[in-house]
């Protein structure tokens, strides 16, 4: 009887020990993840937990980001970026306003200065019927003025529903609301490693083992690396690029988010204006090779991350179809002159002492070998386990929509309810 007492004893302190969920990374899909699972499990006594490396929530891809409330404008119609990015969007101004959160949909516009742009300015306005964007429609340059009266153009996509707001806000009130629901957040936990059985998986961490029956992974810019480690191979890796950023001193000139109409023969969207919730006006992003996947100055650099890029095969053919744009963006990152140039195109009044230099993002792609980046988002999964493998933008603003799918999967998946 006493053996038996002993091995019922040891069993139920095995359980204790044991969460049921575990999501890994602390930024806004993660967080976002981990609150719409934990609104699904409420009152089922399941234990979950969050382990983010940094001493912060939401440290990286999302505190660096540029603040906007995307519209949908882009992104291919029927794909999860569109989808999550509309309804991501109008969850995330009512959550905004609910819960007293920095934000302000005040519109943003798309300028063309230039007629060869206006064919892709079509395509775009298109695009943003077809993904149901509210609102949108093509002004003249005295609507142009009226909108940002320093603002030269010859034709604009005005976008009444874009905004702005402050992610790291959005993200500490989901963790909030998680640790509300009976959530527990781990800060410095850096995961090195995973070692899986048939029911359960122990996290390897800088804190320690953590047992749990199923992993969710919100890995941002090092997702890769994490599902490598959990036994997935999830073909691709992860490549960052550097987006430096310009103040504006002179406020005046910007009322709000002014955009160019982007070249389509070019990953990024260009240098744009935006107006922070804080008040403060940043100019760019340009975008160059990041030496260090989470490096966020003009100098980082990380020798792994180096060599982990230029020896992939996805790097060095995306580098060698975007040569010319990728030496012009060095150039603006190496001369204040040229990227005020570039600045000067939406902005002919703009002079040089009215910027000065400003912060440091990076926006990490996923890259497979034949160098065309994935352009939607990715789950990868095996028994116990979901990844997300990538998670561009507009990421933050479709973090709620993101959230719930994921907890949806993981629902299903791991049969929680």
């Amino acid at each position: 009887m006493r053996k038996f007492v002993n091995f019922l004893y040891l069993a139920l302190m095995e359980t204790n020990g044991i969460y049921d969920v575990t999501i890994v990374g602390g930024g806004i899909v993660g967080l976002a993840t981990a609150y719409k699972l934990s609104e699904r499990l409420k009152g089922k006594g399941l234990r979950l937990l969050v382990l983010e490396k940094e001493k912060e929530l939401a440290f990286h891809q999302t505190g660096h980001n540029s603040g906007v409330i995307h519209s949908g404008l882009y992104y291919k119609p029927g794909s999860l970026r569109a989808t999550n990015c509309k309804k991501g969007r109008l969850e995330l101004v009512e959550y905004a306003k609910k819960y007293k959160l920095p934000h302000d949909v005040c519109g943003k516009i798309v300028v063309a200065t230039k007629e060869s742009e206006l064919p892709y300015m079509e395509k775009i306005f298109q695009n943003g019927i077809a993904n149901e964007t509210e609102g949108i429609e093509i002004i003249d340059p005295e609507q142009i003025r009226e909108i940002e009266p320093y603002c030269e153009g010859i034709k604009a996509i005005w976008v009444p529903c874009a905004g702005i707001a402050d992610y790291r806000a959005v993200a500490r009130q989901h963790a909030t609301l998680f640790e509300a629901n009976g959530g527990q957040v781990e800060l410095d936990c850096r995961v090195n490693g995973f070692e899986k059985s048939s029911t359960q998986t122990k996290i390897d961490s800088k804190k320690g083992l953590f047992k749990s029956r199923y992993v969710i992974v919100c890995g941002g810019a090092q997702s890769d690396r994490l599902a490598r480690k959990d036994g997935l191979d999830p073909k691709m890796k992860i490549v960052s690029f550097r987006g430096e950023y310009y103040e504006l001193t002179n406020k005046e000139k910007i009322r709000n988010l002014i955009y160019p109409i982007p070249n389509p023969a070019f990953p990024f969207l260009g240098v744009h204006f935006t107006r922070m919730t804080d008040g403060s006006i940043e100019c760019g992003p340009n975008a160059v090779f990041a030496f260090s996947r989470e490096g966020y100055s003009r100098t980082a650099f990380n020798f792994k991350d180096t060599l982990t890029s230029i020896t992939h095969p996805g790097f060095l053919k995306l580098a060698s179809r975007n040569l010319t744009f990728g030496i012009v963006e060095q150039w603006r990152s190496i001369s204040k002159r040229a990227f005020l140039k570039n600045l000067q195109g939406l902005l002919p009044s703009l002079q040089m002492d009215e910027i000065e230099m400003g912060r440091v993002g990076v926006r990490a792609l996923a890259l497979p070998s034949d160098g065309n980046m994935i352009d939607d988002y990715l789950f990868v999964h095996n028994d116990n386990s979901i990844h997300v493998l990538n998670a561009p933008s507009p990421a933050a603003t479709s973090s709620l929509a993101i959230g719930a799918q994921v907890a949806e999967m993981a629902v299903e998946r791991f049969n929680l309810c």
